[in-house]
This record gives structure tokens, C-alpha cells and sequence, in this order.
């Protein structure tokens, strides 16, 4: 009993030191940690009320200002979409006026098409990739535009690249077979046909309920020789 005794007086006892150790250091530093402290409540605290009076707003006003331009991009008059029509802002005065919000984010996407599908590959490619998001479709889809740009712009390497990219982004039976797809004819560009097999037999495996896998045997057939004849 008298060496149970003991142990437990020796935990006592270092248990006692350790929390007056703790005392000794909150009192020497209490105005250090006080500051501390008060500097994360400002901060979460301005966080709050600039989600809450400025940024929700702004989203809301962003929101309504994006209906027309949407309109007009879905009617590919994508002009009026990117620089209003004069009444209604455009994509691009959107961004300029409310990029910080979800809206202000969504219309450089809608911008990096517009651009693509107008020829100015090299303002695509800057929308696109300022662009962020992790949706199921818009965000491999942005990242495959992006692709098809630097395509146009002759870098086969990047248009790659990013097409491997979008493909892995959020993997699901219509962008992912669709990217890899692409990915399988810029290997063909680029004469690494045996790269393009894979992906096309990846189609063929993991994909073939998508669009691309109906005729995915003659790209496979059509990669494998010229393997062969190079």
C-alpha cells in the first residue's frame, strides 16, 4: 500500500508542477495571449460581416446582372454576351465590377468561351485558367477548353496536357471519355500512337456507355497502325 501511495503522490505532485508551470507562463504572458485572442475574433469577425453586408449583397446583384448576358451567350450571340448591349452588362464588365463573387468567378468562364468560339485563343486561355471550380461538368469542361485553345494555338503539348487534365478532374461518363478522346488524337499529333491505343482502350473499358466509345474501334485500329508503319 505504501508504494501505491507513493506513485500516486508523485502524480499528484507533477501534476501540480506542470499546472503551475502553465500558471507561471499565462501570467507572464497573459497581454501577449490576450492580443492573440481579441486579433482572431477581429479577424473571424470581419470575415463574417464581409461574407454577411458586402459579399452577399454583391453576389445577389451579380446574380441578376448575369441573367441577360446568359441569355445571350445560350443564343450564341456571344458579342452582346461579352460586352452587353448597351442596357445589361456583359460578361466583361461583370468580372470587372463583381469578380470576387460566385457569379463574378462563373461569368470568366462563360468569357474564356466566348473567346474560343470568336478566335481569340490566347484571352480564352486567361479567362479559363482564372477561372475556378470543382462542379461535376463546368470544371473539366474549362479545363478542356483550355485545351482545345492551346490547340488552335499550335502547342500540342499543352492542348494535351490539359485535355489529361480535365479528364482526371471529376472522372464521370461525359467529360472523361470525352477528354480522353481528344487526348488520343493530340498523342496521334504528335506521333506517339502507342499513347494513343491506351487512351482509346481506356474509353473502350472503363467507358463504353459514352458517346465516344460507339466508334472507339477504328481510332484503336487506326492508332495501332501506324504504330506499325512507322
Amino acid at each position: 500500500m505504501a508504494k501505491k501511495t507513493d506513485k500516486t503522490e508523485e502524480k499528484i505532485a507533477k501534476v501540480e508542477i506542470a499546472l503551475d508551470k502553465g500558471e507561471q507562463f499565462f501570467e507572464k504572458n497573459k497581454n501577449i495571449i490576450f492580443y492573440v485572442l481579441l486579433g482572431i475574433i477581429v479577424i473571424v469577425g470581419g470575415i463574417f460581416l464581409y461574407n454577411r453586408f458586402i459579399l452577399g449583397p454583391k453576389q445577389s446583384e451579380a446574380q441578376a446582372q448575369m441573367f441577360i448576358a446568359e441569355q445571350y451567350f445560350e443564343k450564341d450571340s456571344l458579342k452582346l454576351a461579352m460586352n452587353g448591349d448597351g442596357t445589361n452588362p456583359g460578361f466583361i464588365q461583370i468580372i470587372d465590377e463583381y469578380g470576387s463573387t460566385k457569379s463574378g468567378n462563373l461569368a470568366r468562364y462563360y468569357l474564356g468561351i466566348c473567346y474560343l468560339k470568336t478566335g481569340e485563343f490566347q484571352q480564352a486561355i486567361d479567362n479559363l485558367e482564372a477561372f475556378d471550380s470543382d462542379d461535376q461538368i463546368i470544371a473539366p469542361m474549362a479545363i478542356g477548353a483550355t485545351g482545345d485553345a492551346y490547340l488552335e494555338l499550335g502547342d500540342t503539348q499543352k492542348a494535351l496536357d490539359n485535355y489529361l487534365k480535365a479528364a482526371e478532374k471529376r472522372k464521370n461518363n461525359f467529360t472523361t471519355p470525352l477528354f480522353l478522346m481528344k487526348a488520343g488524337w493530340a498523342y496521334e499529333i504528335l506521333g506517339q500512337f502507342d499513347k494513343a491505343v491506351e487512351v482509346y482502350e481506356k474509353i473502350q473499358k472503363e467507358h463504353f456507355k459514352s458517346f465516344e466509345s460507339r466508334d472507339i474501334e477504328k481510332y484503336i485500329a487506326r492508332a495501332k497502325g501506324s504504330i506499325v508503319s512507322k
